[in-house]
């Protein structure tokens, strides 16, 4: 009860005195990663075609970098494009692609000015050939910048993620250069997309949905997960500080007990595996 207090208290104050209160709590998620959904319900409740909700998702997309900013987070994940949205009809996929040119283009200067540097995710030979040099040529741009890492998940999809770091162990056991009994979840990890980047900490979906839709599987597999009905262009400076600070109030345990009932068990192991503890405890007679 006292921490949802906290959030009520927390939601009333002011954008600059709350990105300070949240920053001083200190705990704070090192790895952001958004499911960046509902831009086409956003465009289609304005009777707008789905091109118009993309456009509008990318001013969220600022605010998002703004606090990040601001805050110090050191990553933020965007799923951008999956492997799924090839299926869309052909001249909205091709929109997307022409949008991400011109996203590129328009924020580089912005982006170097706030020293954010440029990474990407996925399967990148499958961008068409003008998209994937705008890609590459801003990547390399902003290389050099040692602030918030923003990385963009295109033609990425988890389970292909999984598939390219298996074909890439079975290069390296093939070549020699790594033996069976050394094989670890680290190695294996070598060929994911971006295995320089930390895990995510915290997995953020926006429009409501409750699934992960084929991202970052691997890296997720201990993300603290957060829902919001927001769609993806109305999501806010606010909501994104407010969802940090539901992450501030969770525990991550990683499967292990928490801290404070480590030591309310059995006084020895001996007592947890005592058959006559046990039936008294399950009211089994003997």
């Amino acid at each position: 009860m006292a921490k949802l207090h906290d959030m009520e208290a927390l939601a009333e104050l002011p954008i600059d005195d709350l990105v300070e209160r949240v920053k001083a709590r200190g705990g704070l998620p090192g790895h952001i990663a958004i499911i960046m959904d509902g831009n086409g319900r956003w465009a289609q409740k304005r009777y707008l075609p789905r091109v118009a909700g993309h456009r509008a998702g990318r001013h969220a997309v600022r605010r998002c970098l703004e606090i990040c900013g601001r805050l110090g987070i050191d990553v933020l994940t965007l799923y951008t494009f999956s492997q799924e949205n090839f299926n869309r009809p052909a001249a909205e996929v091709k929109s997307l692609w022409h949008f991400l040119q011109e996203s590129l283009a328009a924020e580089r200067e912005e982006l170097d000015s706030k020293k954010v540097r440029l990474t990407a995710s996925g399967a990148l030979d499958q961008l068409p050939e003008p998209a994937r040099l705008a890609l590459e040529e801003t990547i390399d741009a902003l290389a050099h910048n040692t602030g918030l890492t923003l990385n963009l998940a295109l033609a990425y999809g988890g389970r292909q993620e999984i598939l390219h770091a298996a074909m890439r162990l079975h290069e390296r056991l093939q070549s020699g250069e790594l033996q069976a009994g050394q094989v670890t979840e680290g190695e294996f990890a070598k060929g994911l997309y971006s295995p320089e980047l930390p895990d995510p900490d915290l997995v953020i979906r926006t429009s409501g949905e409750a699934r992960l839709s084929n991202f970052l599987p691997w890296q997720t597999a201990y993300s603290e997960i957060l829902i919001t009905s927001v769609l993806w262009p109305d999501f806010s400076q606010r909501d994104l500080i407010l969802a940090i600070a539901d992450y501030q109030n969770r525990e991550r345990r990683f499967g292990a007990l928490p801290a404070d009932s480590r030591n309310n068990g059995p006084k020895s192991q001996e007592s947890l595996f005592d058959p006559a503890r046990w039936k008294r405890l399950l009211k089994v007679r003997p």
